[in-house]
């Protein structure tokens, strides 16, 4: 796994990248940053620190600046996640972004949890990385700490 570290404004985020992973179609990388964009605007909002979060995003996932923008006016649906690691560091990813205007509103704790449970992940995972971040002064946690969160109910 590759971990990369970008400096965003005041604070630095991480993304976990494998390399060889799962989701390396087109179609799965469009639907991770849809799923994103919906989320970002769940709040009535789109904060400019949000759009450069995604639009970092973006770049990583190598997706043009024209389909970026595209992707705002679309509402596709949303391809299920098969592998249970992708689906972890794509709750992370919108987590981070859930805190890039420094506000969180009901409705993103709310869809947040919820979007973790439709993914599959174990909600006290869920419930263990959201307080962990909520409480760290840069709003991360760390890639062992988010795998072993989501990994200790695991027999």
């Amino acid at each position: 796994m590759l971990k990369q570290r970008y400096c965003f404004q005041d604070w630095e985020f991480s993304f976990i990248l494998a390399k060889n992973n799962s989701m390396d179609t087109y179609e799965e990388k469009i639907s991770l940053l849809s799923e994103m964009i919906a989320f970002a605007v769940v709040d009535g909002e789109l904060h400019d620190r949000e759009y450069d979060f995604l639009w970092i995003v973006a770049q990583e996932l190598d997706i043009p600046k024209a389909v970026f923008l595209e992707l705002f006016g679309k509402r596709d649906s949303v391809k299920v996640i098969k592998d249970e690691l992708h689906r972890i560091m794509q709750f992370y990813r919108l987590a981070l972004l859930m805190h890039c205007d420094d506000v969180q509103h009901e409705r993103e704790i709310k869809a947040i949890n919820e979007i973790g449970i439709t993914m599959g992940l174990n909600p006290m995972g869920i419930k263990k990385t959201l307080k962990a971040m909520a409480q760290s002064p840069d709003r991360m946690v760390e890639p062992e700490f988010l795998l072993c969160a989501f990994m200790e109910q695991h027999n």
